[in-house]
């Protein structure tokens, strides 16, 4: 795969969402570092009182993904888990990750409110 195959569809869609269901907490920017063969891309999610914005241009950035376009192309799209591509140096990750840790619920399919911490446990619907 190569990096012109990560679509920056599957980024925009992300922007949508966060328009449906902006995190106004989170401000700052993320940036994609995506390496296919030779060729390395670098896309930028501006996220501003939750609401994000992309670009192929960001500045100075507050947390860098670096990864292949495989394995991004599979988080970005719900096929993998970010935790995991990153547990098992898939993926590298420097800066605040809680903007990444943000763009995880933007990508989740199932509201948040499906497991929800209680008391430092988490409580399992049945």
């Amino acid at each position: 795969m190569t990096v012109a195959e990560l679509r920056p569809d599957l980024l925009e869609a992300i922007a949508e969402r966060s328009h449906e269901r902006p995190l106004t907490a989170v401000n700052g920017v993320l940036c994609f570092d995506v390496r296919g063969g030779e060729r390395t891309e670098r896309w930028y999610l501006h996220w501003k009182k939750g609401v994000i914005t992309l670009s192929g241009e960001g500045g100075d950035p507050d947390c860098v993904v670096t990864g292949d376009v495989t394995t991004l192309t599979a988080v970005l799209s719900g096929r993998a888990n970010f935790m995991a591509a990153i547990l098992r140096g898939a993926l590298e990750v420097e800066g605040r990750f809680l903007l990444l840790v943000s763009l995880r619920r933007l990508l989740s399919s199932e509201d948040v409110a499906v497991e929800r911490l209680t008391a430092g446990y988490a409580e399992r619907r049945s």
